[in-house]
């Protein structure tokens, strides 16, 4: 989903670079994994409105985990205001502040204009190791 200010699906196969997978819409996707000190969400491609039911179940998912929560953003190619409502959902429930890790200069606007990235810790580089829990059988 684009706001009116977005080129149309017509303008964006005129002008894209067919080599180039940022400039093809990349459908969007929301991953959770959980690992044994903290809960990490990746999204990547396009973050809108069509995600709404994945970014609802990866915030209850997080939340009920009750562990600290990072926001992979590094595969962002667009978000619009379902992105910043998700990051601003996940930041006013969680009991621990919540981390956004390489955020592409699109997002990082969002954040500025929006103001949301004051509710949020927002790192350039995940320096951390991510230790993800095997799934038990």
């Amino acid at each position: 989903m684009r706001d009116a200010n977005s080129p149309s699906a017509d303008e964006d196969a005129a002008t894209a670079d067919p080599t180039d997978p940022v400039t093809v819409g990349e459908p969007g996707a929301v991953q959770v994994i959980v690992g044994t000190d903290r809960t990490r969400i990746v999204l990547s491609g396009e973050v809108d409105a069509d995600l709404g039911p994945e970014l609802q179940e990866a915030t209850a998912e997080a939340e009920q985990r009750g562990l600290p929560i990072e926001v992979d953003a590094h595969h962002v190619t667009f978000m619009d205001s379902s992105g910043v409502a998700f990051l601003a959902r996940l930041s006013i429930r969680s009991e621990h502040r919540v981390r956004l890790l390489r955020v592409p200069p699109t997002v990082r606007f969002l954040l500025e204009v929006t103001r949301i990235g004051e509710l949020l810790d927002v790192v350039d580089d995940d320096d951390a190791p991510f230790q993800p829990v095997e799934p038990t059988s």
